[in-house]
């Protein structure tokens, strides 16, 4: 179901103690959020230590999602790599899952220049029909799209629809809003900037804290985009410090221990080289949520 609402949630993996996928909390999962402000679902991104599962895993979880939620809502595929042609033929079995959307990386390490970052995602966009959103995170890749070449893509690929933005610079966000025709998606990749890349002309957010504060995270953009900004405001505020202190370790360590704590999830476990959060960052994640009232919600 291609509706690209105000949250996409990017979900974290369950796994077993064994380190098996466990699609049983995964269904469980994916109903909550669905049920509390989520309008989209990425499967096998960086929160759902993509990195980490095989080709054959990610595919099986494409399809699972898509079988199970695809009357509901948009399911997107994170396919990415910092390789052209393997990304190129993994979006292409992606394509066969009956997925609605794939999330392409900035390759990383390679840190292409811009002709390179161009050709990247003109060879994938080539390749399938799927409509196609550009991730752009500096911080885990090392290098950048700029905004000039994102507007030169999405004006030469009509499958090319959108960007998840987490560059943190809001002028990037703002030129491509502003360059690209009205129906091209500027996601936030930062829960924490959702409200300002909103008011600049952005779609909404792919978010984390939206395994917790999803309703919250979805007020914030529709209000943005109703023009109740003071409304915006005072809930953005309420919530920030669950926005920022969600990644005060790696991602996504609090937010799997976060939604074991708020028994969202029955369990934690992570592969390597993701591991369990210490007993100080638990205790962090603790005090953050029972002051924004999380454990008292219903």
């Amino acid at each position: 179901m291609l509706k690209f609402g105000n949250v996409i949630t990017a979900m974290v993996t369950p796994f077993y103690e064994n380190g098996n996928i466990d699609f049983d909390e995964f269904d469980s999962l994916a109903r909550y959020l669905l049920e509390n402000g989520s309008d989209g679902l990425l499967v096998a991104g960086t929160t759902g230590e993509g990195a980490t599962l095989t080709e054959e895993e990610r595919l099986r979880l494409f399809r699972f999602a898509a079988d199970e939620y695809g009357d509901r809502t948009m399911i997107m595929a994170n396919v990415g790599s910092n390789n052209t042609a393997a990304t190129v033929e993994f979006a292409k079995k992606a394509e066969k899952t009956g997925v609605d959307c794939l999330l392409v990386i900035v390759p990383y390490y390679n840190k292409p220049n811009q002709d390179g970052c161009y050709a990247h995602f003109a060879a994938v966009a080539k390749a399938v029909s799927l409509p196609v959103i550009i991730y752009n995170v500096p911080g885990r890749t090392g290098g950048k799209i700029l905004p000039e070449t994102v507007v030169r893509l999405a004006a030469d690929f009509p499958n090319i629809v959108g960007i998840k933005e987490a560059s943190g610079d809001l002028v990037a966000a703002t030129k491509i809003a502003r360059d690209t025709k009205d129906d091209f998606r500027v996601y936030s990749g930062e829960d924490a900037l959702t409200l300002p890349i909103t008011a600049v002309g952005g779609t909404g957010v792919i978010s984390v804290a939206s395994h917790i504060i999803g309703k919250e995270m979805n007020a914030i953009v529709q209000c943005c985009k109703n023009g109740d900004m003071e409304a915006a405001a005072s809930i953005n505020q309420k919530y920030l410090d669950v926005m920022t202190g969600i990644f005060t370790t790696v991602n996504p360590i609090p937010v799997k221990e976060c939604c074991q704590m708020l028994k969202i999830t029955s369990n934690c476990v992570f592969r390597l080289p993701m591991v369990n959060a210490s007993d100080e960052v638990k205790n962090f994640l603790d005090s953050m949520m029972k002051k924004a009232g999380l454990y008292d919600r219903k």
